[in-house]
């Protein structure tokens, strides 16, 4: 799931000053699950929006609302009133949510109230930690199952940087060293011989170096759609 967090209120309640006419809405995906961006939370920002807006002589209007996902347009027909209906939309759905709201609404500011950071898990209750970056080029057929761009702060794809100390990493000294956990998941399933291949260096064109990532089922979609 893709975590996000919620930005700092002054930064939010600057952003929407120049506005009278304010809606929060929040998303029922990722960000609802990892407790910052669903209906909820929108309802209680909206109301600490009021209160610092009052508290900083400004008057604004501020409503919320929720719709399943924000990155898919059926949902927007759920709203309760239209997007154009507000002088600005504070979106609290993941970056790909925030942008695809703009769309739906082209002459309203669609502004973020959050900074998506990663692709989770839930480790434990309040916990969320990174278990992929989205690379494109997954590797875990041959690390064990543990990702190595993900756990690994060099992102190395050839084992250890050397660095590591009593099993953690140089660069941030509470992290496990994630070739470490690979090694030894590889050892406890008999397959270290796939530790010892040299991997060729990742191809960096389906991480973002190719411009705008694109999925296509061209079974699902018209000729002029998958274009």
């Amino acid at each position: 799931m893709i975590v996000a967090e919620r930005k700092p209120m002054d930064e939010i309640l600057q952003m929407l000053l120049p506005y009278k006419k304010v809606l929060v809405l929040g998303c029922g995906g990722c960000v609802a699950v990892c407790l910052t961006g669903g209906e909820r939370q929108a309802e209680v920002l909206a109301t600490q929006l009021r209160m610092a807006a009052k508290a900083a002589g400004k008057e604004m209007t501020v409503e919320f609302d929720c719709i399943t996902r924000q990155c898919e347009k059926e949902f927007f027909a759920n709203l309760k009133k239209p997007l154009g209906d507000y002088d600005a939309v504070l979106s609290i759905a993941c970056g790909a949510g925030i942008q695809y709201s703009g769309e739906q609404a082209p002459a309203t500011p669609v502004l973020p109230g959050m900074n998506t950071t990663f692709l989770a898990s839930n480790v434990a209750k309040g916990i969320w930690e990174e278990y992929c970056r989205g690379c494109g080029d997954c590797m875990l057929g041959w690390t064990g199952g543990i990702c190595p761009v993900a756990k690994c702060s060099k992102s190395l794809v050839n084992g250890t940087c050397g660095g590591t100390n009593k099993g953690k990493c140089e660069v941030k000294a509470d992290m496990d060293c994630g070739w470490l956990l690979i090694y030894k998941r590889l050892n406890e399933t008999g397959r270290l011989d796939e530790y010892r291949k040299l991997r060729a260096a990742p191809d960096y064109r389906k991480d973002r170096g190719n411009g705008v990532r694109r999925m296509v089922l061209a079974e699902m979609t018209d000729d002029q759609e998958s274009k």
